[in-house]
């Protein structure tokens, strides 16, 4: 088995003539049953090189889509899909307007960093972090989810740090719950995108099962056991979550634990029915938060042109 991880994860073979460090016979066999979860059917790349992303079709035909994401400093991080679609129906995701067709295996999750890393070896780089950000709700698989992880960080396989390994909710508290006693340095996000319950639920369904006041205390807890960071994802939309009076309530959640970190995101655009914020906006947004002395960044938005930044994963080849 070590030797097959080897070949699989280490050497990164496309095929199992390949494996030199496996008997004929065995490769034979290998070949006949242990085949990719994943069929490529379509690759696309963004104007600027960045971003690259893909469509994959499953073994029953179900479609699901993954990104590479190359950053300035030449990190590769790559944003895989946990679900065909996703239940959370999200008002500003193109996700969840397909709804979920089923759950990933965890060889289907894996098979996505192979897929990418594979690629890469041919220009000499490799996969620098894996996010499970991309189709569907990642703690409503979780056994699925996190059996992926481990098989990611694996020493004698493909051995990715842990921290270099990040997976996010949209506020699944019975997962976040779980999630705390792993014992897994794995980072942990969560998808705010409002900071007040009203908002949120407009917004985000699920926030009218797992209200903001218990999902808040759940990231507490998760803090408390782990001593880990949490970073929350905030994207801004014109004149919907963007006020100053939004970055007041945003900053008074977050000065709750000097561990809580905002990633503020440009909106990309999945409908008519919202815009980005402007510029102006989204800086006066990001002041007032400096302001508190909350930790922000924001994250650059890639791959726009090719629908794979945020929320914008949506199989069109279903319609």
């Amino acid at each position: 088995m070590k030797q097959i991880k080897q070949a699989v994860f280490v050497n990164l073979i496309n095929n199992w003539d390949e494996a030199s460090n496996l008997g004929k016979d065995l490769r034979v066999a290998l070949a006949e049953t242990a085949v990719s979860s994943l069929k490529l059917v379509k690759t696309l790349k963004s104007a600027d090189g960045y971003t690259e992303k893909v469509l994959f079709a499953l073994a029953d035909d179900e479609k699901i889509e993954a990104v590479l994401i190359k950053s300035k400093d030449e990190r590769h991080t790559v944003c895989v899909s946990s679900q065909a679609g996703c239940s959370l129906a999200c008002a500003f995701c193109a996700t969840g307007k397909m709804g979920c067709k089923r759950d990933l295996t965890a060889e289907e999750i894996v098979d996505q960093v192979m897929y990418f890393a594979r690629e890469l070896k041919k220009k000499d780089t490799w996969v620098s972090n894996v996010v499970v950000m991309g189709m569907g709700e990642p703690f409503l698989n979780y056994d699925n989810v996190l059996k992926a992880l481990r098989t990611l960080n694996d020493k004698d396989g493909f051995n990715m740090g842990a921290r270099s390994l990040s997976v996010s909710t949209a506020g699944v508290i019975p997962g976040i719950q779980r999630f705390a006693h792993e014992n897994f340095q794995v980072n942990l996000a969560i998808s705010l995108h409002a900071p007040n319950d009203d908002l949120r639920s407009k917004l985000m369904p699920i926030n009218r099962k797992y209200h903001l006041e218990n999902l808040m205390k759940a990231v507490e807890e998760y803090v408390k056991l782990t001593n880990r960071k949490v970073f929350f994802e905030y994207l801004l939309i014109d004149g919907v979550n963007d006020s100053i009076g939004n970055a007041e309530e945003l900053a008074a959640l977050m000065k709750q634990n000097h561990l809580f970190h905002v990633n503020l995101i440009k909106y990309s655009i999945t409908s008519g029915k919202f815009r980005p914020s402007p510029f102006e906006r989204r800086e006066n947004f990001k002041k007032t938060l400096e302001k508190h002395k909350i930790p922000v960044t924001f994250r650059v938005s890639f791959g726009e042109d090719i629908s794979a930044a945020c929320g914008q994963l949506m199989t069109r080849e279903l319609k």
